[in-house]
């Protein structure tokens, strides 16, 4: 990149900082102006919510800020590429974004939009999108290579069973009947369904199951929404009304950047809250198989025993599994939940619990941001190292300060 185009865009940062929102609600609204076919990458709930914007408005400052210095974006880079890959983004969609975001950017400034700022960000777009693009071919390959398919292909739904009163699984194998390479634990895989009249949705969710097995097994909570002028979730309440053992959905290969960097033999603490326990579950089965002694710490957070998932599967773990330490804590727990004495405490997730766990382990959280939020800050202040902690986020990538 030229010298000349870092320092233009450096220069922009106080403008992205202070309009960064309303750049990036320009940008959506010229896009699906523009160009209505690329509206099924995108969830609208979190359109409608505001939560993408706030997390592209981010992203695209990250970048401004960061431009002397790429090193500083290889995390973000690789969780956006996953991302692209399991929706099927391709190198022509980014002539697309670039486009709008540029005509945005021209929007927002008016006339101080001189020809110098929009050919830097020209320049700048371009570089990164074939960051994009390349990293993207690369994990496409691999899906070829190590799963034998890329894109999507049907599976059928061999069993459904419900885990809580609001979420429930389903077993996928491929039509096709090809053997399933293991995944990593901790990854997800893009499910498409119908969305309307010639219409589709995808949605990513994570694998709860062991990997290696015959089966893909994804948990889907029924998302219901959480303000009136707000949408219920889309894919999830197909998943829970319209399909069941028989049926078949499209599938992706697994994606994802969330999975297990602890050495074999050094201590792991998983906190999971709600359905975050989907991908933590996974990750459950493989370090308990194959870490063999290593002390593993499970934190589960639920509403109530009618919320908290996969409790008899966890129970055989942990009866199987001397050096496995499972917590439940209620943040509201019913007359029966104190009556049946199933749960270890109760209340948020707080300092004095996770005082006692082992500050030495790598830390694997999952759950509502909030939640995630609030124990990466009380890990951090306890002197936990950022780099034990990771984090993956349902929807918009997480922001962890302020």
């Amino acid at each position: 990149m030229h010298p000349e185009t870092i320092n233009t865009i450096k220069a922009t940062v106080p403008v992205l900082q202070a309009h960064g929102e309303q750049l990036t609600r320009l940008f959506y609204q010229r896009m699906f102006e523009n160009n209505p076919e690329v509206r099924v990458f995108f969830n609208q709930a979190h359109q409608q919510a505001g939560s993408q914007q706030k997390a592209l408005a981010g992203a695209i400052c990250a970048y401004a800020e960061n431009i002397d210095d790429p090193t500083a974006l290889v995390a973000a880079v690789e969780l956006i590429a996953q991302k692209h890959a399991s929706l099927g983004i391709q190198p022509e969609h980014y002539p697309i974004v670039g486009q709008n975001l540029l005509g945005a950017i021209k929007e927002l400034l008016g006339d101080a939009a001189t020809d110098d700022i929009i050919n830097a960000w020209a320049e700048a777009y371009q570089v990164l999108a074939d960051i994009f693009i390349k990293r993207e071919a690369e994990i496409y390959r691999h899906h070829e290579q190590h799963h034998g398919w890329q894109g999507f292909k049907p599976f059928t739904v061999v069993k459904r069973e419900a885990n809580s009163a609001i979420i429930s699984s389903f077993y996928l194998q491929p039509l096709d009947n090809q053997p399933l390479s293991p995944h990593q634990a901790g990854q997800y895989i893009s499910v498409r369904v119908p969305a309307g009249k010639n219409a589709e949705s995808m949605r990513n969710y994570s694998l709860s199951n062991k990997p290696g097995e015959d089966f893909y097994r994804i948990s889907v909570k029924r998302e219901t929404a959480v303000q009136d002028d707000a949408p219920n979730g889309l894919v999830s309440n197909f998943l829970h009304d319209q399909i069941d053992t028989g049926d078949t959905i499209w599938v992706g290969p697994p994606c994802g950047e969330f999975t297990i960097r602890t050495p074999t033999g050094s201590p792991m603490v998983m906190i999971a809250g709600g359905v975050g326990i989907t991908p933590l579950l996974s990750m459950l089965h493989a370090s308990l198989e194959e870490y063999e002694k290593a002390p593993v710490t499970l934190i589960q957070a639920a509403v109530n025993g009618e919320k908290l998932a996969f409790a008899d599967e966890i129970a055989a773990l942990k009866a199987h599994h001397e050096h496995f330490d499972w917590h439940i804590r209620y943040s509201d727990p019913t007359d029966n939940d104190r009556y049946l004495g199933r749960f270890h405490s109760e209340g948020w997730i707080d300092e004095a619990l996770l005082t006692t766990l082992d500050k030495s382990a790598d830390f694997y959280l999952c759950g509502p941001s909030g939640m995630m939020q609030h124990c990466f800050q009380l890990l951090t202040k306890s002197g936990v190292a950022r780099e034990q902690i990771h984090l993956e986020a349902f929807g918009p990538a997480l922001q962890l300060a302020g």
